[in-house]
């Protein structure tokens, strides 16, 4: 059944956060119809506006994370920016920020200050490790938290260094995406309580969902070693579930982790002694995956393509560079997308429906027009901004 609107149509957001993880979150409830404002330090704004690559002038970063959203310039540590703040949180549903625990509350913004002022709020707070505990305050990024959330350790071959993730788990994964849960299930029991609450993310306690089920083992077990680099079923133990290099420098993801796939594969290969060995972390398992290194070592991935079309096997080829654009899948779905004379770009994957395109603003776009809505008069928005956005 066809919906002629996107389902959070009529939300309003207060984006206070910068860099990857809030802007994220801010993006999805964008692309879902939110009317999402980015407030941002009129001296230079969200950091990622000076990072490239450059898409001509202009961050591809920022771009990318704030595409239907306006731009509010204040300055929150004046007591203007402040109170300015505080007249215009009370028409907003949610406030999305990720300053250091206690920054906000510095400034006299703190959830328990704007809930007076607005009782319905979801004030979401993104940060590093939770607003309490004893490293709180302490600075890090994406690295620091899935190597603290155990993540970073389980990557790599047995015996050598962890391997460097090449995404963002913590900030999108731990971040963004459990922000997302925590707003979208604050504002549900508002719905029943008519109050707002606050949300509490620890990027690196979200970091850690990507490992509950070996942590929620491990202590339910309490037997056996504990799970280490390429030693695990996930991780690089299993010949059945693993990566191997082809022989023209190209890689295959092997997933036949039911007895089913692995068998058909080892058919289709012919070797069906393979079979045998797929589940042994041990000596045994070894061979095998020494095995089918070996045998997709013989063979350039074009081969293993063909051999594997229309096959039920759990096998996919790993894209490299520029791949992941063609790929039909992608391409059939609509993940990048182009609005008329605009660059391409990826779209969040919920789909409920045409992606609005709105370009990302300029730092202050929107300030005065902002501030009109919420009722401030000519001489006030001149005092906030001078510059006339």
């Amino acid at each position: 059944m066809a919906h002629d609107s996107l389902p959070l149509e009529g939300l309003k957001v207060l984006d206070l956060s910068r860099l990857l993880p809030g802007p994220y979150a801010t993006l999805v409830l964008a692309d879902l119809g939110a009317a999402v404002d980015k407030l941002e330090d009129p001296s230079g704004g969200d950091y990622i506006r000076q990072m490239p690559p450059f898409a001509g002038e202009q961050s591809a970063l920022f771009l990318a994370l704030n595409r239907n959203k306006r731009s509010l310039a204040l300055d929150l540590k004046s007591p203007e920016g402040a109170s300015a703040l505080k007249r215009l949180v009370r028409g907003y549903d949610v406030l999305v920020e990720s300053f250091r625990p206690g920054v906000m509350g510095r400034l006299g913004l703190s959830y328990e200050a704007l809930a007076e002022l607005n009782p319905r709020l979801v004030y979401c707070a993104i940060s590093g490790y939770g607003q309490t505990g004893p490293d709180r305050l302490r600075a890090g990024h994406d690295l620091d938290y899935v190597a603290r959330a155990g993540v970073l350790g389980l990557g790599g071959e047995r015996g050598g260094p962890p391997a460097m993730i090449g995404a963002q788990i913590g900030d999108v994964g731990g971040g963004s995406l459990l922000a997302l849960a925590g707003i979208l299930a604050a504002l549900y029991e508002r719905q029943r309580t008519g109050r707002g609450r606050f949300v509490d993310i620890s990027m690196t306690e979200g970091a850690m969902a990507f490992v509950h089920l070996h942590l929620a083992a491990r202590l339910l077990a309490k037997e056996g070693p504990l799970l280490g680099r390429g030693e695990g079923a996930l991780n690089g133990g299993y010949a059945c579930y693993n990566v191997y290099p082809t022989q023209d420098g190209r890689y295959l993801a092997v997933g036949a982790l039911e007895p089913k796939f692995f068998s058909a594969l080892c058919e289709r290969l012919g070797r069906p002694e393979l079979l045998d060995g797929a589940y042994d972390t041990g000596d045994v398992g070894r061979k095998v995956r020494e095995e089918l290194a070996h045998v997709f070592g013989e063979k350039p991935l074009a081969h293993w393509k063909e051999l594997f079309a229309g096959a039920d096997l759990c096998v996919e080829p790993v894209w490299e560079g520029d791949e992941v654009f063609s790929d039909p899948q992608h391409v059939a779905r609509g993940m990048f997308v182009q609005a008329e004379g605009r660059a391409t770009q990826v779209r969040t994957p919920l789909h409920f429906g045409p992606l609005p395109l709105r370009p990302a603003p300029a730092l202050g776009e929107h300030t005065r027009a902002i501030l009109a809505e919420a009722g401030f008069a000519e001489a006030e928005m001149d005092r906030l901004a001078p510059s006339g956005k």
